[in-house]
Formats: C-alpha cells, structure tokens, sequence
C-alpha cells in the first residue's frame, strides 16, 4: 500500500509543489546552446538557477556547490512560451456548463478578476505547459473555441499566471495585467434570420447606445478616481465596479480590446486617443488594414491563430499566414495568441507558420516569448534569459516553434517541473496496448 501511495502521489506532487517549498534549489544547466533572446545565441553556454530566479548565463561559469546538475550538450535552451490570450483555469469542458466559469452575467462586470475563478488543477494546464508554454493571461469573456458565452462590453479583469502551483497564490504573477472589452459590433440581419431583420439603421442606433454606455462608465469612473482622492468614504457611496476602472482611467491598467474588423479597431483607437486610455488589441483580423494608425498610436496586438479561416469569403486563404510580416515590417508590436485552452499547445506552431510566410524568424520567436511580457509589462521578469528575471525555462531537443520538437526539461519559478498529462498517458497506454491475436 506504501508503495502504490508513491506511485499515485509523487508524480502530482512534482506537477505542482510550489518554488516556496523548494526555494533553496540550485540548478545549473550545462554545455546547451542558450537563446537568451536579449542578445545572440551562446554556444555551449551554462545557466545557473537559483532560489527561483536566473542567478548568471554565459560561457565558462562555474557550477555551484551541490547544484542539480543537467547536462544539456547538443540540447537547446529558451525562454518558456507565453500565450496571452485564454480562458486557462477558467473553462474545462466547454460542453458541461459547470465547467465553465469564463464570464458573469450582464455586459458590464469589470470588478471581474480572472484569478478568483482560476482552477489550478486543470488538465488544460499539465497539457499547455508540456509544449514549452510557461506562462498565459488568462481573459475572462474573451470569446474563443472554448467559450460558451458572447464576449462582455466590460468583461473583467485579465490575470497572467504561471502554469504550475497548488493554488491560485503559487500561481499568479500578476492578478490584473488588463481589462477586457469586448468592442460593439455593428451587425444587420436578414430578413429570413432566425432572430428577424436588422436594418442598418437600427443596427447602427444598438451599436452606437454600447459605445455611448462604456463611455459613460469610464466617465464615471473619472469622477469616482476624483471622489477617492478629494473626500473621505462618508463623501461617496462605494462601488467596486467603479473603483476596477479608477486604474484604467488613470492609464495603469490597459485595454484590452477585443476587435477584429478594420471599422471597429478605428473606432476602438479613436475612443481610447481622445480619453488618453492604454489600449491592447486582441484579434485584430484586419490590422494589416490600419497598420500605420496602430504604429503611430504605439497599440500593440495580439493576433488570432494564424490557422484561422479569413474573415472574409473573398479574403486570400493565407491572409492571416501573411498578416503578420505585414504588421512587423510596419513597426507594430505583436504577439500570438491560442485565444483558447484546447489549442493553446500549439502555440509555437502558429508563430511557425507565419515564418513559412515571410516573418522573420526571430520576431516570431519573440512573439510567443518576449514581446507578450513587455506587452502586458511584465518584461522586466520574464520573456529572456537574463540574470535576475524568473526563471521560466525550457530545454528542448529543438526548435520549439517546431512541432517535432520535444521539451526535455522544464522550469517554472526556478523549479524542475513535469511534463506529464493526460494527453501522454493515453498515448503511452495505447502505444503499449497488447496487439490483437
């Protein structure tokens, strides 16, 4: 019975024990070839890990006394993947609703925060981070493959978690990194439509009443910020949903607007250029349509995945393989997003496909890396490998925007973590299935 207790217990523990209890840890990982992504590639290049942090990288440093020690020649190391757009810990099995807690009710919740909701033993989380991904932002009502629900005008609070913890404490690296919104669309309907006829005056007057209402949340807003910083609590009656957008109109927490169509991200950069908001893109179907506004008004993106059928019928099939060459020729900041769970381990994949049409290969590996931390700022801990920044690390026996490669080793907040999941086990089992007589 001990034994089996072991068995069963030891493999999770080592899933998801926590850098708290293992902070004294040293590793140091020798004789790889080290993409520090701060600067060139060093060949046979050292990197010492410590109390959950990147203690030195380079070549000829020594290993320290009584340091774990992983012999890495002619294996490769990076930075671990970040995916900034999902509904991590947030949905698990899109068909059973009890699953499934990605949005609240009503279209203005942004008191929401993703963290408070989060399941940190979710199998999505053992299956993402065995493909290298060490870190995502998980958005509430952000849509996507997995969602049940239509994405909120005021969705909620985005938080970016490390993918490995026993709770939500282990796991978090930054409770609000962004505020959702889902941007207005103008839709018509035909007159045979389920739902009945929209003409496009009607349409436009629905669509202009949403604009005009997340207007007047952000103005109210500011005089809530006012309030709190003139009077005391007796001077005004408290309101949490308030109080979440006091950040964002004081330009501390980003916009994270959802928007695909060329109108509704003109109309989305407009609304936040003359309220003086930090606005982040997300989807941006047709950003290659006003690359030069998003450049001049510094708006980073985070794109779909780029094995997304185009918006348009008559849209060329690779108009979302070839978007993003266009976005980094003209200047604009962009990172991939799975804008799911169940596909988010392919992540790298979708940045390797926009190589095979024509993004040079070393933005397409900063996309999934460096440029979703510096996007939601948090640059300064992760997405290279530099000393002090935390030590979210892959060692893989290739490239990891390839999906032949494999990850070797990984680490999260400085600790050697598993790959095992679900998705291996039943591979495994099968593999080794008896063959029928």
């Amino acid at each position: 019975m001990i034994v089996a207790f072991y068995v069963l217990v030891l493999p999770f523990a080592m899933a998801n024990r926590s850098a708290a209890q293992t902070s004294e840890s040293v590793y140091a990982i020798t004789g790889a070839k080290i993409f520090i992504l701060a600067g060139d590639p060093i060949d046979n290049g050292t990197l010492i890990i410590r109390d959950g942090k990147i203690a030195a990288v380079g070549v000829g440093i020594p290993v320290p006394a009584g340091a774990h020690v992983i012999d890495a020649k002619g294996l490769q190391v990076y930075p671990g993947l970040f995916d900034p757009v999902t509904q991590m810990g947030l949905s698990e099995i899109a068909a059973v609703s009890a699953t499934v807690d990605d949005s609240e009710l009503g279209s203005f919740n942004p008191n929401v925060v993703a963290s408070e909701a989060i399941l940190p033993s979710s199998e999505h989380i053992l299956v993402t981070r065995a493909a290298g991904i060490t870190e995502v932002l998980a958005a509430p009502a952000s849509g996507g493959f997995d969602a049940r629900s239509k994405p909120e005008i005021l969705g909620g609070q985005a938080s970016a978690i490390h993918l490995a913890g026993w709770t939500i404490s282990d796991m978090l690296i930054k409770k609000s990194a962004a505020m959702v919104v889902g941007w207005p669309q103008m839709q018509t309907r035909p007159a045979d439509s389920p739902k009945g006829a929209k003409s496009f005056a009607d349409a436009k007057q629905e669509y202009d009443k949403q604009v005009q209402e997340l207007s007047d949340w952000i103005e109210r807003a500011r005089h809530y910020a006012l309030a709190l910083n003139r009077g005391s609590s007796a001077d005004y009656q408290p309101d949490l949903k308030l109080e979440a957008l006091v950040p964002v109109t004081r330009g501390e927490l980003p916009l994270l607007i959802f928007a695909s169509r060329e109108r509704e991200i003109r109309a989305a950069v407009n609304f936040c250029d003359a309220r003086k908001l930090k606005m982040i893109l997300a989807g941006g179907a047709e950003s290659y349509k006003v690359k030069d506004l998003l450049r001049s008004k510094n708006i980073p993106v985070i794109l779909l995945p780029t094995l997304t059928e185009p918006s348009n019928e008559d849209d060329p099939y690779d108009r979302l393989l070839t978007q993003p060459s266009e976005l980094a020729a003209a200047g604009v900041k962009f990172a991939f997003g799975s804008f799911d769970n169940s596909f988010s381990r392919r992540l790298g994949q979708q940045a390797a496909n926009a190589v095979s049409h024509g993004l040079p290969y070393d933005v397409a590996l900063k996309a999934v890396t460096e440029y979703p931390a510096e996007i939601f700022g948090l640059g300064d801990q992760l997405g290279t490998l530099e000393s002090g920044k935390v030590a979210n690390v892959i060692v893989t026996d290739g490239d990891p925007l390839e999906l032949t490669t494999n990850v070797k080793f990984l680490f999260i907040k400085g600790q050697l973590t598993s790959t095992d999941n679900k998705q291996k086990s039943l591979y495994e089992r099968y593999l080794n299935r008896p063959k029928a007589r």
